[in-house]
C-alpha cells in the first residue's frame, strides 16, 4: 500500500494527504513486544485465549479475566493505578498479566516490561561484581522507567534486609513517578506474622502458619501495594499439575 515508503494516501483528502501505513504500525508493535522481554514460555499468552488455557476453572478465574479486560479498557497512564494478582501456583496469574501487557502495547502503544522477581534480584546482585559490565543503575533504569512494569512472582526470594530495601526502592520509585505496576504473587495478601502474632497464639499454630506477602516483602511495602494496586484474587487448583496428571491417566 505504501510501496515501502511507510506512508499511504488518505482517500478523499486533497493535495495528496498521507498517514502512517499499517506495515509501520505492525513493525512498531513487534519492536515493542520484543522490548517488553516477555519470556518464550509466555509468548502465546493473550487475554483472548485465557479461558481456553484454563477451562472449567474456579469462578474467581473468570472474574479475574473480566477485571483484566476492564483494566485495559480503562487504562490511564496518568493515574498510575496497577493490579496485584494473588493466587496459588498454576492459576493463570502470569498468563493474565502478560495478556494485559500485550493489549496495552497494541491498543495504547505503552512501553511495557516483564521482570521475573528472582531474576531481577540476581541481576542486581551480579552488578556488584567488578567483572560484570552492567551497573546497578543500568539494571534498574528500565525497571524504573517502563510505562507498565510486570513484576512476576513477587516474594519468591527468601526475605532479607537487602531484599526488602531493593523491593522498597523499586516500588517507591514507581509509586512516586506515578507509573503503573502489575504484580503477581503466590503468597496471600495478608499481614506479616509480627502483626498477627498474639499472646493467645499457640506455638503449634504459629509453626503451622503459611508465610504471607507481608512476611516476604515486609509489612510496610505490602501496605504501599494497597495504594498502588487493586487486588485481584485467583483461586483454584494448579492447572499445570492437573493437566500433567491427566496426560498420565
Amino acid at each position: 500500500m505504501c510501496a515501502g515508503s511507510g506512508w499511504k494516501p488518505v482517500p478523499g483528502v486533497p493535495d495528496g494527504g498521507v498517514t502512517r501505513c499499517d506495515c509501520q504500525l505492525r513493525a512498531r508493535g513487534g519492536a515493542m513486544i520484543a522490548a517488553a522481554r516477555i519470556p518464550k514460555r509466555y509468548e502465546h499468552c493473550e487475554l483472548s485465549n485465557f479461558t481456553t488455557d484454563f477451562p472449567g476453572a474456579d469462578p474467581s478465574i473468570a472474574l479475574a479475566q473480566i477485571s483484566a479486560s476492564r483494566f485495559v479498557q480503562e487504562f490511564d497512564p496518568r493515574d498510575g493505578a496497577g493490579l496485584l494478582l494473588v493466587g496459588g501456583i498454576g492459576t493463570g496469574k502470569t498468563h493474565l498479566a502478560v495478556g494485559i501487557l500485550k493489549e496495552l502495547i497494541a491498543a495504547r502503544g505503552s512501553a511495557c516490561l516483564f521482570c521475573d522477581y528472582r531474576e531481577l534480584l540476581k541481576q542486581i546482585q551480579n552488578s556488584y561484581n567488578d567483572s560484570v559490565q552492567a551497573t546497578e543503575l543500568q539494571v534498574l533504569r528500565p525497571v524504573f522507567e517502563a510505562d507498565v512494569l510486570l513484576l512476576d512472582e513477587l516474594g519468591a526470594v527468601k526475605p532479607s534486609e537487602w531484599v526488602w530495601d531493593t523491593v522498597s526502592l523499586i516500588l517507591n520509585t514507581r509509586y512516586n513517578d506515578n507509573r503503573t505496576t502489575i504484580i503477581t504473587t503466590n503468597f496471600a495478601d495478608e499481614p506479616a506474622a509480627s502483626v498477627t502474632r498474639s499472646s493467645s497464639s499457640s506455638p503449634a499454630r504459629t509453626a503451622a502458619r503459611e508465610e504471607t506477602l507481608g512476611d516476604r516483602i515486609g509489612e510496610r511495602m505490602r501496605s504501599r501495594l494497597q495504594e498502588m494496586c487493586r487486588v485481584v484474587r485467583m483461586d483454584g487448583p494448579d492447572f499445570r499439575q492437573k493437566f500433567k496428571s491427566a496426560s498420565f491417566g
